[in-house]
């Protein structure tokens, strides 16, 4: 059985990956800017190229810690009884888990969403219970559980 446990572990384990991935980038991007030297002239296009990304890149690390910290506030012991942040929800189309945004995640062969609250379906499904439908885009969801 797909556990609430289960289902945040993979999402630390996701977001631990992404913020190791990016970093690696960021080491990578400042190695290559270190190796280039200084500027050969006011107009260096190469090593600005190298520092937007490294910029970028840096942007997206906070964004993947900030998104980590959000997780380690949920309490995955609680049993949700609407959907809100931290709720696993179960549809008859899909399933969800309301945290940050991971995307696609697979757990024990079973695939499920984790999705932010400031995905437009939240706001759809925030506050709902079990057995509400909602329509979603021309779409009939119907909630079959939350926990």
């Amino acid at each position: 059985m797909l556990t609430k446990d289960k289902i945040y572990k993979a999402c630390i384990y996701t977001i631990n990956k992404k913020i190791d991935t990016l970093q690696d980038a960021i080491n990578d991007a400042q190695k290559q800017a270190n190796e280039y030297g200084c500027p050969k002239d006011r107009y260096d296009a190469f090593r600005s190229q190298l520092l937007r990304k490294k910029d970028m890149l840096s942007r997206q690390l906070q964004q993947a810690i900030d998104d980590k910290n959000n997780l380690l506030k949920i309490d995955f012991n609680k049993k949700n009884n609407i959907v809100e942040f931290g709720s696993f929800v179960i549809t008859n189309k899909q399933k969800m888990f309301i945290s940050v945004s991971l995307g696609k995640i697979t757990v024990d062969n079973t695939d499920f969403y984790a999705i932010s609250t400031l995905v437009p379906i939240y706001a759809t499904i925030k506050g709902k219970k079990i057995g509400d439908k909602i329509n979603n885009n021309g779409i009939t969801l119907e909630i079959l559980d939350i926990y």
